[in-house]
């Protein structure tokens, strides 16, 4: 986790401590000196490739998560049937709290009212 946060700090850094050899050798605009890219498209290229692989790195830690998950739920199934039981499973209905948006609330209303009697 703390890799992650250092990455753009450090291609930052590289780019800022390298600038005159990436100008004069890995920059894509190098012979084309009129455009005044001095290496920032190196940076943004080397930005973009980090974006990348921060993405797939989540990509990855989420499947693992998810499959290691599903795993862990296979082998409690797999539990349940060597144990030779049947479970009843029952369906309780579930009520549902609905108010409608027609409907107006007079809050003041509510609070002061003369007594119920």
């Amino acid at each position: 986790m703390l890799v992650k946060v250092w990455v753009i700090p450090l291609l930052y850094l590289d780019f800022e401590i390298r600038r005159d050899y990436i100008v004069a050798n890995l920059c894509e605009n190098r012979n084309r000196p009129m455009l005044n890219c001095n290496g920032k498209c190196y940076l943004a290229k080397r930005l973009a490739e980090a974006k990348k692989q921060e993405e797939r790195q989540a990509e990855s830690d989420y499947l693992t998560k998810l499959f290691s998950s599903a795993t862990d739920l296979s082998a409690l199934y797999r539990a349940d049937i060597n144990k030779s039981e049947y479970v009843l499973l029952t369906l309780e209905p579930v009520k549902f709290d609905y108010n409608t948006a027609f409907r107006s609330f007079n809050h003041i209303q509510d609070i002061f009212h003369p007594p119920l009697s």
